[in-house]
């Protein structure tokens, strides 16, 4: 699959099949969340694999908008470290977006559910471990796909402007 035939097809997935995602394709999405850029390719990530049921449903319990990672079979938390890059937030999200491309690419659907900042963020942490230094910026559910939904996108016209804002 070419890159922007990944892009443009690629949806958030919530709903998955009870099938399990093998460790080379799990690797294969994180080799994509590697090789993300970062500022100065100082890549400030590390990457967590949650694929223990009861890691999976304590986090859907406490994120807001991520109830279905309970029946996801895994799971990729990214944590970024605050001092590791002039921009870790945008560095990491590179990072998710990579991953959330490789798994579209490998026949998985997967959703990104946002962490930074959030309300649970810290309770996310905890049950991670993630160190009190490091932000919980997202968490990829992943698994092969249950549903197919569509999506629009707004206009051509009415995003993109030439030479300055309008």
């Amino acid at each position: 699959m070419d890159v922007l035939t990944a892009i443009k097809e690629r949806r958030s997935i919530r709903r998955y099949e009870p099938k399990p995602v093998s460790r080379d394709q799990l690797e294969q999405v994180l080799e994509a969340g590697r090789w993300a850029p970062s500022a100065s390719n100082r890549k400030p990530w590390k990457f967590i694999v949650v694929t223990d049921e009861t890691v999976k449903k304590r986090l859907a319990q406490v994120a807001t908008y991520g109830s279905f990672l309970a029946q996801a079979p895994a799971a990729i938390a990214v944590v970024i470290d605050p001092q590791g890059s002039t921009h870790p937030v945008e560095d990491g999200a590179a990072a998710t977006q990579n991953m959330l491309l490789a798994a579209h690419a490998l026949g998985l659907g997967a959703c990104w559910i946002g962490s930074y900042g959030s309300v649970y963020e810290d309770r996310a942490k905890e049950i991670l471990r993630v160190p009190h230094d490091r932000r919980l910026l997202s968490i990829i559910a992943l698994g092969y796909p249950a549903e197919s939904p569509r999506s629009s996108r707004l206009e051509f016209s009415k995003m993109v402007c030439e030479n300055g804002y309008y």
